[in-house]
């Protein structure tokens, strides 16, 4: 559930929007697994917004591990973040999708058209026996 609160946090603004994901957990030790969550977001061409966000919700995640965030376009990487994570478990990321040329006055768009995005957070193992 929890991870599920993260894909429709991501790009809550207008006009951008974030589809399907894939969630892969990966143990790294018998304390803590590597989460790994694949979505796509879309950036319309006509997109007038300056930023994007990228948020989770508070939920399991393994204290004193930052949360990562990369964006590709096709296979080519194009923005890359890392978040630490607020004490109540959450996060949050903004970024520019739109700038401004402050000498021309022209509009540049960062980001347009079709991304994936994989977010990597480190959380505890459930099954831990003790």
């Amino acid at each position: 559930m929890a991870s599920i609160m993260t894909v429709f946090g991501i790009m809550m603004i207008p006009g951008i929007s974030a589809e399907s994901s894939h969630i892969t957990v990966t143990p790294i030790n018998e304390k803590v697994s590597l989460e790994e969550t694949v979505t796509t977001m879309n950036v319309p061409e006509d997109n007038k917004l300056p930023w994007g966000t990228v948020r989770g919700g508070a939920d399991d995640v393994a204290e004193r591990y930052p949360v990562i965030i990369q964006f590709y376009k096709g296979e080519d990487p194009v923005h890359f973040a890392q978040v630490d994570v607020k004490g109540d478990g959450s996060y949050e990321y903004k970024f520019r999708v739109r700038n401004v040329n402050l000498e021309t006055g022209e509009a540049i768009n960062i980001f347009e058209g079709q991304y994936t995005v994989k977010i990597y957070k480190v959380i505890p193992n459930t099954d831990v026996t003790t």
